[in-house]
This record gives C-alpha cells, sequence and structure tokens, in this order.
C-alpha cells in the first residue's frame, strides 16, 4: 500500500501539473483542482497497481534473503510454495481491484470529470473570472472585468466573441450579474454597448446602446445533437454490446475492441509479476552472492511485457488478429514464473523426466563415435601419429 500510494503520489502530480491551467488561467479554486485530478487516478490504476505490487514483491524477497530466512525456510523442508502462496493471494487480490477499477471505477471517475468540465464551461458561475485577466472559456471567447464587488457584481465587464467567423460581437458594460433560473445560467448586464462587426468589414459596425441586457450563456457553448464517449468512458455492456448506429463505435471500432480486450488482460500481470518475482529472486541463496542480477532481471523481463502489452493493445486497434497475443503476453508469463518455481531450483528431476533424459543422452553417446572427431576417429588419429606411444590417455 504504502508503494501503491507513493507511486500514485507521482502520477497525481504528473496529472497536477498538466491541469494547472485551471488555477492559474480559469480561476477554479483549489477543491475543483485536486477533485479533478484526483478523478484521473483511476484511469492509470491498471499500470500503477502491477507495477507497485512487483516492487513491493521484490523488496519483501530481498529482505528475506538478506534475513537469511529463505535458507532457514529451506533448511526446514518447506517448498519454494510455501513462499509463493501468500504472494499469490496478494495478486489475486490486486488482479480482482484492477479489474473492479477497470469496469466500475475507471468508467464512474471519468464520466464525472468529464460533466466537470462540460459544467465549467458552460456555466460562469463555476468559473471564477480574475480581475484584470482575460479569462478564456474556450478558443475565441474572451472575457475581461476590471473588479468585482463585494455583493459579486463583474465591474468594468468586457466581453468579446469572435468564434462566428463572419461575424465579431463585443459587449461593454458597466455592470453584470451572473444569475440562475431553472437551471439555466444568464448575465445581465447594465450601462453599455453592444458592438457587432462584419468580416470581412462590408459595411460599418452596428452599435447597440442598451440600459438592461440579458445574455443566455447556454448559447456560448457549441451545441451538438450528440456528446461523445470516449471507450474508456464507458461500461462492459457500452463496450461489448454498443447500439448498432452508435457513430463513436461506427468511427473507431477499433478502439472499442481494444479497450475492452484491455480490461480482461492488464489484470493477469499482477500474477504474472508475483510468479516471475518469485522465480527470480525466492530461491535460496548465500547471502555472500549478489542479488541485483536477478532482481534486474526480474525487473526487465515483467516491465518489458508490460510495454508489450500495450504496444499489442495499439495492434489490436488495427487488426483484431492481434488479441490473443494481448492475452498470451500476461498467460505466457505466469506459464513460464510456474515452470520456472517448479523446476528451476530443484537439485533432482522429477521421475518422469529421468528415463527421457537419460535416453537422450545414450542416443547421443551412440551417435558420438560414428563422427570424424568421435571416439573411433580420435583412437585411429592416436594410433596413426608417431608420438602416440608418449602421448597420455
Amino acid at each position: 500500500m504504502l508503494i501503491l500510494l507513493s507511486l500514485s503520489g507521482v502520477v497525481w502530480i504528473a496529472l497536477a501539473l498538466r491541469q494547472l491551467n485551471l488555477v492559474t488561467t480559469e480561476g477554479q479554486d483549489a477543491f475543483t483542482f485536486i477533485k479533478m485530478t484526483t478523478l484521473a487516478l483511476p484511469n492509470m490504476m491498471g499500470l500503477i497497481a502491477p507495477v507497485a505490487l512487483l516492487v513491493a514483491v521484490i523488496h519483501t524477497l530481498n529482505r528475506l534473503s538478506g534475513d537469511s530466512e529463505l535458507i532457514v525456510l529451506t533448511a526446514s523442508g518447506a517448498s519454494s510454495w510455501t513462499i509463493t502462496r501468500p504472494l499469490l493471494v496478494l495478486g489475486a487480490i490486486v488482479a480482482m481491484a484492477v479489474s473492479f477499477v477497470n469496469h466500475v471505477g475507471m468508467p464512474w471517475s471519468l464520466k464525472l470529470l468529464r460533466e466537470y468540465v462540460i459544467q465549467m464551461r458552460s456555466d460562469l458561475i463555476g468559473q471564477v473570472i480574475q480581475p484584470g485577466r482575460f479569462s478564456s472559456m474556450e478558443g475565441g471567447l474572451t472575457i475581461h472585468i476590471r473588479e468585482r464587488s463585494q455583493d459579486g457584481r463583474l465591474l468594468g465587464l468586457v466581453m468579446h466573441d469572435t468564434r462566428d467567423p463572419k461575424v465579431a460581437t463585443s459587449y461593454l458594460a458597466e455592470t453584470g450579474t451572473l444569475i440562475k433560473q431553472q437551471g439555466q445560467p444568464y448575465l445581465l448586464m447594465q450601462d453599455g454597448h453592444v458592438l457587432r462587426r462584419a468580416n470581412p468589414p462590408v459595411e460599418p459596425p452596428q452599435i447597440i446602446e442598451f440600459q438592461s441586457y440579458v445574455v443566455d450563456l447556454e448559447r456560448f457553448e457549441p451545441k451538438t445533437g450528440h456528446v461523445e464517449l470516449k471507450p474508456r468512458e464507458r461500461y462492459f455492456r457500452e463496450l461489448a454490446y454498443p447500439a448498432a448506429n452508435d457513430p463513436d463505435f461506427l468511427r473507431q471500432p477499433g478502439q472499442f475492441r481494444a479497450e475492452l480486450h484491455e480490461r480482461f488482460a492488464n489484470p493477469f500481470y499482477a500474477l504474472a509479476f508475483v510468479l516471475l518475482a518469485v522465480a527470480f529472486i525466492g530461491r535460496a541463496q548465500s547471502t555472500r552472492q549478489n542479488r541485483s542480477e536477478a532482481i534486474a532481471a526480474a525487473g526487465a523481463v515483467s516491465m518489458g511485457a508490460r510495454v508489450g502489452g500495450l504496444a499489442a493493445n495499439n495492434l489490436v486497434v488495427i487488426d483484431e488478429k492481434w488479441v490473443p497475443v494481448l492475452y498470451g503476453l500476461p498467460l505466457g508469463l505466469i506459464i513460464v514464473g510456474l515452470m520456472m518455481i517448479q523446476f528451476g531450483g530443484r537439485t533432482n528431476r522429477p521421475p518422469w523426466l529421468r528415463p527421457r533424459i537419460d535416453a537422450a543422452l545414450e542416443t547421443v553417446t551412440r551417435f558420438l563415435p560414428k563422427l570424424p572427431w568421435g571416439r573411433a576417429g580420435k583412437d585411429k588419429l592416436t594410433t596413426s601419429s608417431p608420438g602416440a606411444a608418449r602421448r597420455p590417455t
């Protein structure tokens, strides 16, 4: 848990630095900033949790070896499975937690994050407009105020809208008040002017003076009949059984396929990392032996397989024939780890393997004398050599 929290903190800092403009340019408060960056964390848990488990298992096994506890366990007759069993239980818990996050936690958090983003863009009340600064809700829409009064009114308001390429509209008002009626945001401006200028300027600009002017802020948000949901924002049913007329699925079916299989494949890496760590580091060794090479090998193989899984996920987007590779990498690591644990530390061969090895050795022994460099050829060369009698056998 400590390693998981540490890695999550590092990732959270990276996300916070990317979203720092929420506070600096868009004027969001610290609570909104923390809330939005934290909601993005479950999106990375599929990568963070197995890596944290790998680091924890390697650290634990290295401590057991450094304190000679692995030697004591082996001397008392314990097998490698005595050490592997509790770590596999921990790996299974992590795998189930990753599965829960993939299918429930991640879609829920990303959908909630999208709602916050939409609310910030469409609701000026939730956005703190800083006096003396030009705040941009979106491209082409800029707002500036001279100051904010204690009762919340906006003094010296300037709002410039150039999103329409044919008309540029500017609103200037002495005061502005943000109000809500039936959930709809409005801006009430008083004592000002509206300036409209065509682009290109084929006619003089229009200037309208007003004492009171109400602007519906909803119209400043681009209206679309369909809200696009990314594959990671969808639950299992939405990924596995999308609507036949879903425009997102029709536009990017490969993304849906890759996301669905990735959610089922990446929990297996937790079990694979545990087995690889035990296979490389879980055998008893003298404390004088250097284990850094084994630790490096376990980390390199695990991280190489995970990077390969991410590459396979990108290939699945292009062609569905790569789907078996997506599952084959973690399952292959699990099989390799089981075989290394079962046979890697044995001094005696299992009974079923001994006859096969003996038969293979006997075949090789019969075949070698027939070769020019075999026993018969060597004897012939030794006999015909002038110094054969003086050569030691």
